[in-house]
């Protein structure tokens, strides 16, 4: 027979647990270390029987009438869920959302270099949100962002599907893409890096070919309008 735990040799239990003497009800339905149903028990009983073996007495159906309790090593039980909860955590898909912003009247060489960007992103698993900003008296002809939103969607559709359909909000039109089976997983940090590099100078340039002049609506207070918001 085990030798019997003393009370300072118990673990300490988690906010979410009640074990030994915290369990306050009167009576239980004991079950043993192997899952053996031993009935029911006063508290008291209950726990004095995990104590002989050297174990604790915890509370697992807590709704339950009257309550259910186990006998069992509380350290050990702990240490195996917080090395499940690890391994799920391990195993866990992250899902991240990157943004990428195009103008209505981007150039072609721009736009190819944003569609790589955003098929790169599908293929880290990313789901990837595609902004139009319009400035100026493009705001009048929204369909032309509608139509370069599905005109992308179109080019990575092996790769990307839409989530959210492409939705006006305020001065910008958004749509939200999402990677398919077929996306890839590689990564490459270094890549990455050069990645944002190349996205941030193409958020200052805003990847747009030379307006007309009779659209051109001072495009200087539109800009930081839209960097306000």
């Amino acid at each position: 027979m085990r030798p019997r735990r003393r009370p300072e040799d118990r673990r300490v239990p988690q906010p979410q647990d009640r074990i030994n003497e915290n369990i306050r009800v009167p009576q239980v339905r004991l079950v043993g270390e192997d899952g053996e149903q031993i009935g029911i028990k006063t508290t008291d009983e209950a726990r004095e029987y995990a104590y002989s073996l050297g174990l604790d007495l915890v509370e697992v159906a807590a709704q339950a009438d009257p309550p259910v309790a186990r006998v069992m090593d509380y350290g050990k039980y702990r240490y195996e869920q917080e090395q499940k909860a690890k391994l799920a955590r391990k195993h866990q898909q992250q899902i991240n959302i990157k943004e990428i912003k195009f103008r209505p009247k981007i150039g072609i060489h721009d736009y190819e270099t944003k569609k790589g960007h955003v098929v790169r992103f599908l293929n880290q698993r990313a789901k990837v949100k595609v902004t139009i900003m319009f400035r100026g008296r493009e705001t009048t002809h929204p369909e032309r962002g509608r139509d370069l939103l599905m005109r992308l969607a179109e080019d990575v559709k092996e790769i990307g599907a839409i989530e959210s359909p492409p939705l006006l909000d305020g001065r910008n039109m958004v749509m939200v893409l999402g990677p398919t089976k077929n996306a890839g997983v590689t990564r490459d940090a270094k890549a990455e890096d050069i990645e944002s590099s190349e996205e941030a100078l193409q958020a200052d340039r805003g990847g747009e070919d030379p307006a007309p002049a009779g659209d051109e609506e001072s495009p200087a207070r539109e800009e930081v309008r839209e960097a306000q918001a």
